[in-house]
């Protein structure tokens, strides 16, 4: 359990400096169980805690996760370079809570991507030791063969890697189409995979990250939502 101070609390999360969370509650903007919060000082527990914005109700979350089902053509940076950034899809109190993705997907790579405002968890589930599965379908240039696959789960040699790297599990959807479920994450590894077994990647989208699916969550490209206790157990190997 812990208390914060209104003006304290509002600016944590994400609705702007201290300055403008006490012009906000001195405008009458802030109220609790419906009642209009009138001194920014007073200190509240956050544990549980709803309050009301501008007649929108919030959660006080002391950190944020979030799942985004990422469109084409949008970045995974805060500051993008060439496409739109995928800050731009999520409400402007997350982007100044820092909300960052954790991992990155290339602009023209669409799926699942997580996101949050917490470091350790950012760091553990982008970490290579931690050996977080991760599902993805591929497009493929040229047709699928037993051979393609075979060479995927025996482990292809890719440049600037010192050892070959193979795929956890590996199969056909559809004449073209394929899934694979890799550990490593490496820079471009779908890829840079399919290129070294001898075929392209057309398109690629990622399904699943450890036992939490996309599908599961209903989410239409570009929509997102927030992650739940029993939904981030799920990203645990």
């Amino acid at each position: 359990m812990s208390k914060l101070s209104f003006d304290r609390l509002l600016q944590s999360q994400g609705f702007g400096t201290r300055k403008y969370c006490r012009e906000l509650i001195d405008d009458g903007e802030v109220s609790v169980n419906g009642e209009v919060v009138q001194n920014y000082k007073a200190l509240v527990d956050t544990d549980g805690l709803c309050f009301t914005i501008f007649d929108e109700e919030w959660e006080y979350r002391e950190h944020v996760y979030l799942v985004l089902n990422k469109p084409a053509n949008v970045e995974c940076s805060r500051k993008p370079s060439h496409h739109p950034g995928v800050l731009t899809l999520l409400p402007e109190q997350l982007s100044w809570r820092d909300v960052q993705p954790v991992g990155r997907l290339d602009h023209d790579t669409t799926g699942m991507l997580l996101m949050s405002d917490d470091g350790p968890f950012i760091h553990a589930q982008s970490s290579p030791k931690r050996h977080i599965p991760k599902i993805y379908v591929a497009t493929t240039a040229d047709p699928v063969s037993d051979a393609l696959i075979q060479q995927l789960l025996t482990g292809v040699q890719l440049h600037d890697e010192p050892v070959p790297l193979a795929a956890q599990t590996c199969r056909q959807l559809g004449e073209r189409e394929l899934e694979i479920v890799l550990e490593q994450g490496k820079y471009h590894q779908v890829k840079r995979m399919l290129a070294a077994a001898g075929n392209h990647c057309a398109a690629l989208r990622r399904t699943a990250i450890g036992q939490l699916t996309l599908d599961s969550l209903g989410l239409e490209e570009g929509e997102w939502c927030y992650l739940t206790a029993e939904h981030v157990a799920l990203l645990v190997p």
